[in-house]
C-alpha cells in the first residue's frame, strides 16, 4: 500500500463529531484544538480552544496530551480532518469537528474575539 493510500485510509477512519457531540466531549475533559491560521483565530474562536495552526502541528506534537481526547476544529472541517489524522497517527484519540467553526456557530455555541468580545468567522 502506498503512502498516499495509507493517508487516505487514515483520514477515512477519523471519527467526525457534530458541534453538540464535540461539546459533550469537551465537557468530559477533551481538548479543543483550533488549527486555523492566526488571523482566523484572532477574529473569533471557541473560548475553551487551544490554538495551533495546522502548519505548526508536526513540530509541536509533543505539546499535546496523550491522556486526553482531542477534538480538532478549523473553518469547515477539512484542515481539522488532516490534523486529526496526524494526531491519530501519533497515537492520540482525535476527532474532527465536522463542519468546523461554521457548524459550531450555527449550533449557537460561543465564539469570542479580541478582548472577550463576540467573535466572527473569517
Amino acid at each position: 500500500m502506498s503512502l498516499l493510500d495509507r493517508l487516505r485510509e487514515t483520514l477515512a477512519s477519523i471519527p467526525a463529531l457534530g458541534p453538540r457531540a464535540a461539546q459533550d466531549k469537551l465537557n468530559a475533559g477533551a481538548l479543543l484544538l483550533d488549527v486555523r491560521e492566526p488571523h482566523e483565530w484572532a477574529a473569533g474562536h471557541p473560548p475553551q480552544a487551544q490554538h495551533l495552526p495546522l502548519g505548526r502541528l508536526p513540530a509541536n506534537l509533543d505539546r499535546l496530551p496523550h491522556d486526553r481526547e482531542i477534538v480538532v476544529i478549523c473553518r469547515s472541517g477539512n484542515r481539522s480532518r488532516h490534523a486529526a489524522g496526524a494526531l491519530a497517527r501519533s497515537g492520540r484519540r482525535a476527532y474532527n469537528l465536522d463542519g468546523g467553526i461554521r457548524a459550531w456557530a450555527a449550533a449557537g455555541l460561543p465564539i469570542v474575539g479580541p478582548g472577550g468580545r463576540p467573535g466572527r468567522i473569517v
